[in-house]
């Protein structure tokens, strides 16, 4: 059976979906974007997609094209029609179509694309092994608290990690680390969970951050919002990442370093154990 993605209003195969050649999302890159964990047929957090969403939308002053409910609703048709068990619903929102022109125009009204992708988010087969991840230069621009579709820094980022035979891409502005090329970022030293604050709109929010903070504080886990460095990521006790794909993995190795002995840490095993009840407790 062909996938159905969204498209403007419509669900169509994927292989009948066409976007405008004047979408300003394709000639500027001028929208915004969410992505979903869905398990058990369910999407996972998805009041706080809503409210990071709203930012974005808000910041790109781009009108939301639907209701909360509406777009929920989308979603949700978008699981039922694939038969998705477990994966991510992909959900972008562009400015819309009009003649190529820098400023906002006055007539273009939002355009909403959406798809599924189903993966294996709580078994994920790193979890057990962690993963690698290499340093690479940030290059993006400054307003990363927008969930913007302007992928391309991370792009580069993300291949250049791959040539170097690592899951993921570590960004360095400045002398610190920020975050992943799709990922937040963290270190352990001491037993306490070391992280790059929000302040200065260098890292994005991450949703499953937000969550995984929550939980750990829950736990009573000592948290330092605060940047790191390279050299005392590799020298650290463990490392982690978090992402709305898998939760949370550990990383066992950054460039040539290996972290906690090359295998999984106990916090970051403990963090992924409260990511899966947390995931529990929303599907019951």
């Amino acid at each position: 059976m062909s996938r159905i993605v969204h498209v403007d209003g419509a669900f169509v195969p994927e292989e009948e979906a066409k976007v405008s050649l004047f979408d300003r999302g394709y000639l500027f890159a001028d929208g915004a974007y969410e992505v979903t964990p869905v398990i058990g047929g369910r999407l996972i957090d998805a009041d706080r997609m809503l409210a990071r969403l709203d930012n974005s939308l808000a910041a790109l002053r781009i009108e939301w094209p639907m209701s909360r409910d509406d777009f929920l609703a989308m979603h949700r048709e978008l699981i039922a029609r694939n038969r998705l068990d477990e994966g991510m619903v992909y959900v972008q929102i562009t400015r819309g179509v009009a003649d190529r022109d820098f400023a906002f125009p006055d007539t273009a009204r939002p355009v909403v694309s959406a798809f599924t992708r189903a993966f294996p988010v709580i078994a994920h087969p790193r979890a057990e092994t962690g993963v690698a991840v290499a340093l690479v230069e940030d290059v993006r621009w400054r307003l990363r608290h927008i969930k913007s579709i302007a992928l391309l820094g991370q792009v580069l980022a993300r291949q250049q990690a791959v040539e170097h035979g690592a899951f993921e891409g570590w960004m360095v502005e400045d002398g610190h680390i920020t975050e992943g090329t799709a990922s937040s970022a963290y270190i352990v030293r001491d037993g306490a969970i070391i992280t790059h604050p929000l302040t200065g709109r260098r890292i994005l929010p991450g949703i499953r951050r937000s969550v995984i903070l929550e939980l750990a504080e829950a736990a009573g886990m000592t948290i330092e919002r605060r940047p790191f460095t390279p050299d005392e990521a590799k020298a650290a006790d463990e490392a982690f990442i978090s992402a709305a794909t898998f939760g949370v993995l550990a990383v066992v190795r950054i460039d040539d370093a290996a972290i906690g002995g090359g295998t999984p840490g106990p916090v970051a095993r403990r963090l992924r154990a409260l990511y899966v009840a947390h995931v529990k407790r929303q599907l019951a």
